[in-house]
């Protein structure tokens, strides 16, 4: 592997980790939303109980789709050999679509956008993602 290369693959990887952990930051904005809506209507949990529902209750579901892009990043992370570029370019590409946020799309869209609406730690690791997700010219 020349010098070149190996330079390379580490801007990839820190690249990734700084995705995931903005990808994290919003996730945890989204939670806190979510936590907030659900108790209004319910009451208090705890954070047990959160979690039970952040695995099963429908209210939190949506959320599932960054927790799986996180997943994919720790693999890609974490693999023995290295990712492909062009498996690193579609986690991102995929990362964009994802965090588009829309009065009239699906389900994740929606509930997206309306957090964008009301929530401005919301606002700031959309932000933070966003800036991430642009290329460099």
């Amino acid at each position: 592997m020349t010098s070149n290369t190996l330079l390379q693959r580490i801007r990839q990887y820190q690249h990734l980790r700084d995705l995931r952990n903005k990808l994290l930051r919003l996730h945890a904005c989204l939670l806190k939303t979510e936590r907030t809506i659900y108790e209004q209507v319910r009451g208090r949990v705890s954070s047990g109980e959160l979690l039970q529902l952040v695995l099963d209750h429908e209210q939190f579901a949506w959320l599932h789709s960054i927790s799986r892009l996180v997943v994919q990043i720790d693999e890609m992370l974490s693999a023995d050999e290295p990712a492909s570029l062009d498996d690193v370019q579609n986690l991102f590409a995929d990362a964009r679509m994802l965090i588009v946020p829309s009065e009239v799309g699906n389900t994740f869209a929606r509930k997206y956008y309306s957090a964008l609406q009301s929530e401005p730690d919301v606002v700031l690791a959309h932000a933070d993602v966003s800036a991430l997700l642009t290329p460099s010219k």
